[in-house]
């Protein structure tokens, strides 16, 4: 079974809000000069912020925070931010796996930013209301 898909604007704002909630603020993420110096397209979103925000949307298709389990990503590829005032959209959705006897679910996500994966083996389990 497919979930709802969402879908998450991303814009350089963004990056200047997270970076100063988290403490990161490496060059990558506000510098196109220093981004394309050290071999990267531009720009990108903090891994963790990427993260967050699948997280985000496995919280609403679990219905409450505290319903999910478990969570885990790994990063495949770098969300690039223009600087613009568009931004750039990550895609999330996901599919269920396996629905336990125990009240599991487990699902499997995808992320993706402009039609290539931003994130792999990305997994949940959440809490099936009662």
């Amino acid at each position: 079974m497919e979930l709802p898909t969402q879908t998450f604007r991303v814009t350089r704002a963004d990056l200047v809000r997270y970076a100063g909630a988290s403490g990161d603020f490496n060059q990558i993420h506000w510098s196109d000069r220093f981004a394309t110096k050290v071999g990267l397209p531009g720009v990108i979103a903090h891994g963790m912020f990427t993260m967050a925000l699948v997280g985000r949307a496995v919280t609403t298709w679990a219905g409450a925070p505290d319903a999910v389990v478990d969570y885990g990503v790994r990063f495949t590829r770098p969300v690039v931010v223009p600087d613009d005032d568009e931004g750039t959209e990550i895609v999330v959705s996901a599919v269920v796996r396996e629905v336990t006897e125990t009240g599991l679910t487990r699902l499997d996500i995808t992320a993706t930013c402009h039609g290539d994966k931003v994130l792999s083996q990305a997994r949940a389990t959440v809490r099936t209301a009662a």
